[in-house]
């Protein structure tokens, strides 16, 4: 939320991630009466983009720079692979915009001849900048999905604990009682950055 609250607002239980499922939860959403959203972090997954712009076509869309960089290192070579991320990193970590332009431009003349399909994608992706539209105070949080990323690696432990479940509903019901606690630690406690901005935030929408 603009004022730093985390909430899990739905989750979806589906046979596989497609634009089906998450147009279907996205809906959802709307009929609950969320209507406004600012920003979606995503990783890429099939179909889901397609579905945001449907459901939420003014909401801006920012690809995460954590699985941007997995996905890099699994196309280049093992003694290549330090340097190259050091250099991709330094691009998201530049003061504004335009730095982060340049510094794309220079990883690029850099890299191109070695990995040039690769290099010509990330060039492509103008979704990885998004975040330099928002507040300074906040764009180390919103430049990827680290935050609910730590609520799922959280999730899959508590379940793999129990082992199996007997069908459906008992699967339902104990990611209903997780997703219960999580917001109940945190829908109140602002993330850091985000009440220096609130009203900026606020008046973005």
């Amino acid at each position: 939320r603009s004022d730093g609250g985390k909430v899990v607002l739905d989750y979806s239980i589906a046979p596989t991630e497609n634009g089906a499922a998450w147009s279907e939860l996205l809906q959802g959403l709307r009929a609950r009466g969320i209507k406004d959203i600012q920003l979606f972090i995503v990783d890429g997954l099939v179909g889901l983009q397609s579905a945001i712009e449907a459901n939420y076509p003014q909401a801006k869309f920012q690809r995460c720079w954590v699985h941007a960089e997995r996905n890099l290192l699994g196309y280049v070579r093992k003694n290549d692979r330090r340097e190259i991320i050091t250099d991709f990193k330094a691009i998201r970590q530049a003061e504004n915009l335009q730095a982060a332009k340049e510094r794309l431009a220079a990883f690029s003349a850099k890299w191109e001849s070695s990995y040039k399909r690769r290099i010509k994608n990330l060039v492509q992706m103008a979704e990885l900048f998004t975040f330099f539209s928002f507040p300074t105070a906040i764009r180390q949080t919103i430049y990827s999905t680290n935050l609910i990323e730590s609520f799922n690696k959280s999730l899959k432990k508590m379940a793999r604990r129990k082992e199996q479940f007997p069908n459906e509903g008992a699967l339902d019901r104990f990611i209903m009682t997780q997703v219960m606690e999580y917001n109940d630690k945190f829908e109140n406690r602002a993330h850091r950055g985000f009440k220096d901005c609130h009203d900026t935030l606020d008046s973005m929408f």
